[in-house]
């Protein structure tokens, strides 16, 4: 589980080697995280429906296990997917409600968790002041996921387009390369492809 984020709705997904501190799960929160991830590229009008299957079946797998923390991260996959399918935005505190202790629940259950660090980092990150935004605190929890994980790919691109956006840009360049070695020593073409666009970004005029 190691993608990376919207700008709008935060989002974990994907498949990756398991770490150590990676919660197992039961049969139920991996099946609903599964479906999670099988949505992003599903066509648009099979989305809702394997969305609402999966929250059927982490919502299942907490009221088993309060204590399952990939259920409590597969929530919070679903409801950022759901959110952003419907156009949700974060500006309203009962959609951001739901997301936020879903992740802020999985990592009291599992603190060294590198997506839920990601995710909670990224939506610091992006939040307003207003509504909890802190981007210390965000880019913080995302240095830590990378401290866990050094080639989770998509923390280290989240790291370099936040130190871009806040104008450290030698550091952001930085980030970006090893962000592109990740990615080059992992064969993943696309998150090649998307590396080299970060770095032709922060080496041109």
């Amino acid at each position: 589980m190691r993608r990376a984020v919207g700008v709008t709705v935060v989002l974990l997904a994907s498949a990756a080697r398991a770490l150590a501190a990676d919660p197992a799960g039961t049969p139920a929160s991996r099946e609903a995280m599964a479906l999670c991830n099988r949505a992003e590229d599903a066509p648009a009008a099979e989305q809702p429906a394997l969305l609402a299957r999966a929250l059927a079946l982490a919502d299942a797998a907490v009221a088993a296990n309060e204590g399952d923390a990939l259920a409590h991260f597969a929530r919070f996959c679903i409801l950022g997917r759901q959110a952003r399918i419907a156009g949700a935005s974060l500006m309203s505190l009962v959609k951001l409600r739901p997301i936020r202790q879903a992740v802020d629940r999985t990592l009291a259950l599992a603190p060294d968790f590198p997506p839920a660090l990601l995710g909670k980092g990224s939506l610091l990150l992006n939040l307003p002041w207003v509504l909890g935004g802190d981007r210390a605190e965000g880019e913080r929890l995302v240095r830590r996921a990378l401290a866990l994980d050094p080639d989770y790919f998509d923390a280290r691109m989240t790291l370099a387009e936040t130190l871009d956006a806040d104008g450290r840009k030698s550091d952001a360049l930085a980030e970006a390369r090893r962000a592109l070695d990740t990615a080059e020593r992992q064969k993943d073409d696309d998150d090649a492809a998307a590396a080299r666009r970060l770095v032709a970004k922060l080496t041109g005029p």
